[in-house]
């Protein structure tokens, strides 16, 4: 029987000579690169003493704006979530109810936002999406646990503080384009 192709492989037989049976050499050499290798610079960070510096543009823990005035930008409109590849985001909207416009800026807000933190694999996708500059990934490494539960995070996690001197800054995150339409209060698409 002829095999698909004319081409055939000559197989060696060859005598293997003493040092070759015993492997010596070749356990030397592989001992030689592990000394080696003891003596090169480690790029191993010790973690919890030494923290390692992230880009200004790391992705990490999500976090829920707020405007100037303390007012929670997320309107639920949904693009987030639709955006989104992991399917992590879920949200239930709601209608802003007389007496909470110091609340919420528009009629319609997110009376419930959930993001599944170990189905997300912050891609940004979500605050491209945003047309209201809502949601924001921050520098912040999102913590391991043990339980599936705590990391389905609920706006009491994602949203940020009403004062403004705990309130995250996020300007890094955003283009300089942005940051210069912004300035200009009169142009800006998200002032209510």
């Amino acid at each position: 029987m002829t095999g698909l192709t004319k081409r055939s492989r000559v197989v060696s037989n060859k005598k293997m000579s003493f040092w070759e049976k015993i492997y010596l050499p070749a356990i030397l050499k592989g001992m030689w690169i592990t000394l080696g290798h003891l003596f090169t610079k480690k790029t191993t960070v010790r973690y919890p003493e030494v923290k390692r510096e992230f880009s200004e543009i790391y992705r990490g823990r999500h976090v829920l704006k707020r405007d100037d005035e303390g007012r929670e930008r997320c309107t639920a409109c949904g693009l987030c979530a639709v955006a989104c590849p992991a399917e992590a985001i879920t949200m239930v909207a709601a209608e802003r109810k007389p007496g909470e416009e110091n609340l919420y800026r528009e009629e319609k807000y997110a009376s419930t936002y959930e993001i599944n933190m170990l189905r997300c694999i912050f891609c940004g996708l979500c605050e491209e999406a945003c047309p209201k500059e809502a949601i924001f990934l921050t520098k912040t490494i999102v913590k391991a646990g043990y339980d599936r539960d705590k990391f389905i995070y609920g706006k009491d996690l994602l949203v940020e503080p009403v004062d403004p001197s705990k309130r995250i800054d996020v300007s890094k995150r955003q283009t300089t384009e942005v940051l210069e339409f912004k300035k200009d209060k009169n142009q800006r698409h998200n002032v209510h």
